[in-house]
């Protein structure tokens, strides 16, 4: 299933950063993977899911590293990069290009 935040830049790293986070979503907050696959990239995350908070962040942060095998640093991340689904999926699609590179 081909998401609309899955379009644009290079799809093969949209499409691994967009299955990381759904599968770091469901694993890391107990969130439904039905609940999850239908999140796009205006969902809300930060504010939105009580399950985020800033405790999970930063559990959430360290799964995704190491399901990615990327690193992201204090200035990778900000208050917009968990505003919504697409605003964290941009950040980990730059994060996976820029490994490549």
């Amino acid at each position: 299933m081909q998401m609309s935040q899955d379009r644009g830049g290079d799809g093969s790293h949209s499409r691994e950063a967009s299955d990381a986070l759904r599968a770091s979503l469901v694993e890391v907050l107990g969130l439904e993977a039905e609940r999850v696959a239908t999140f796009d990239a205006g969902t809300g995350l930060f504010g939105a899911l009580p399950e985020l908070d800033s405790m999970a962040v930063a559990t959430l942060l360290t799964d995704l590293e190491d399901r990615l095998t990327i690193v992201i640093d204090d200035d990778d991340v900000d208050v917009e990069s968990f505003e919504t689904f697409g605003s964290l999926h941009a950040m980990l699609t730059t994060k996976l290009a820029d490994k490549h590179h």
